[in-house]
């Protein structure tokens, strides 16, 4: 009877334990979803301006606002195409991956350590594409594109809430997890998105004035 209950008593601690995890996780995938939605969005108009300009040179993208905030602008430099066609292709082709894995967490469905961790890494990659394309764009093309901007900020959000559950489940290390879960439970992950953003905000400004 000792032995059954305490058998009872380590699943309660461990049920607690994934309970108080899935309160902090929830909100993360939560994130990933609603910013891979928008992303999708923009990719996919992204897409359709790209195949419009291509088809026709001299048509100009509907998000060309001014000199400075141009879709065409961008849209006809090398860094546009930096892999031999449009760089919002791969959106078409990532967004629908984080929106699927963002819904079947939400559905209780439990991911294995590896999956994360490479998904974490491939994520790391578009989110430093996406931040090169944008300093490009300030400072070599001279130009932004509002859609662009966008796909900037929402591949920030995933790459956070990612982020966020890898190191609240441990998958980046015990120690690591250790040492990040207080500063992410009182928002520190969230503080520093707020800060990217605002310092995209700001160079947007910047190029405006």
């Amino acid at each position: 009877t000792t032995e059954t209950s305490d058998i009872v008593g380590i699943d309660d601690v461990e049920n607690t334990a994934k309970s108080a995890q899935s309160h902090y996780h929830r909100p993360a995938f939560w994130e990933m979803l609603i910013s891979a939605l928008i992303g999708l969005v923009a990719a996919l108009v992204l897409s359709i301006e790209a195949i419009n300009i291509y088809k026709n040179p001299g048509t100009l993208a509907s998000c060309d606002l001014s000199a400075k905030i141009s879709c065409t602008a961008v849209a006809k430099t090398w860094q546009a195409h930096l892999l031999g066609f449009p760089n919002s292709f791969l959106g078409l082709i990532a967004e629908p991956v984080v929106i699927t894995i963002a819904v079947a967490a939400l559905g209780k469905t439990r991911f294995p350590r590896w999956f994360l961790n490479t998904a974490q890494v491939v994520y790391f990659i578009g989110f430093a594409f996406a931040y090169w394309l944008f300093f490009q764009a300030y400072f070599v093309i001279h130009a932004l594109c509002p859609w662009c901007l966008t796909i900037t900020v929402t591949t920030t959000l995933v790459f956070f809430s990612l982020a966020r559950v890898n190191i609240l489940e441990g998958n980046f290390g015990k120690t690591i997890q250790r040492k990040l879960t207080y500063p992410l439970k009182i928002g520190a992950d969230i503080a520093v998105e707020v800060l990217l953003v605002a310092i995209i905000v700001g160079f947007v400004i910047t190029e405006l004035g």
